[in-house]
């Protein structure tokens, strides 16, 4: 029995589990702010205003529907008669003792309170100062790295046209190195087809003044010294006959 109990127990323990908004929330994903209904809190600069010295003026405010404009008094010095003469609280030595640090903190407080208060709301002034130029200062920064930021892109956007340059200028850096090559290939065979004409002209060359000089030789050799001697008596009488006409 004890054994189910305790089991049963265990199964009703839940886990406490603590969440607070995030990013994501529906909270930090409004848009606008519904200032009417629900304003920012607004750290007060100065106190609340008090009443002798040291009662709220919300007490004093609470109390006037039910009590009227004397409610408050009369219900503070009938409390502290109350407690006086059924000796709760009781006047001993230390009473007048706090009676006289009471009144040396009144006068401490009459005499140098404005000179500290000044003070020290100066300090605030330039601890309030320093967060408001912290803060126009971060805004300031942060629209100087929006405008670098939109810089940027515009560089960048600047980069792909540089780049759609840069791969026209290697497109044409490539068609001139093809057509380098393609002007060497062009010189080289043109190269070799003049040393195949050259090769096959002097060829033809050497066969023809072979041919000719083979020719020669054999009409030479054909000729006999009478012949030769006749072409020469013919070729004289030739020019003699021709002589007279010029």
């Amino acid at each position: 029995m004890l054994s189910r109990l305790a089991a049963r127990t265990v199964q009703e323990v839940r886990p406490l589990v603590l969440v607070r908004p995030t990013s994501t929330s529906a909270v930090q994903r409004a848009e606008q702010r519904d200032e009417a209904n629900f304003p920012r809190p607004v750290r007060p600069v100065e106190p609340g205003k008090v009443r002798l010295g040291f009662v709220p003026e919300e007490w004093f405010q609470f109390l006037y529907p039910k009590t009227g404009v004397t409610g408050p008094y009369v219900l503070g010095l009938g409390l502290t008669t109350f407690l006086c003469s059924k000796e709760i609280y009781v006047m001993e030595h230390e009473y007048y003792t706090g009676i006289s640090i009471l009144l040396m903190v009144v006068y401490a407080v009459k005499k140098f309170g404005p000179v500290i208060g000044q003070t020290l709301d100066k300090k605030i002034e330039d601890i309030e100062q320093s967060w408001r130029d912290y803060r126009e200062g971060s805004i300031i920064q942060v629209k100087e790295s929006m405008e670098k930021e939109k810089e940027a892109q515009l560089s960048a956007k600047g980069q792909d046209m540089l780049f759609d340059a840069k791969r026209e200028n290697v497109a044409l850096q490539l068609e001139a190195a093809y057509r380098e090559r393609l002007a060497r290939v062009h010189s080289e065979v043109k190269k070799r087809l003049d040393y195949q004409l050259e090769v096959a002209n002097v060829k033809t060359r050497l066969q023809q003044k072979h041919m000719v000089d083979w020719i020669v030789k054999n009409v030479k050799g054909s000729i006999t010294p009478a012949q030769e001697a006749a072409t020469l008596k013919q070729c004289m009488a030739d020019l003699k006959a021709l002589a007279p006409k010029a």
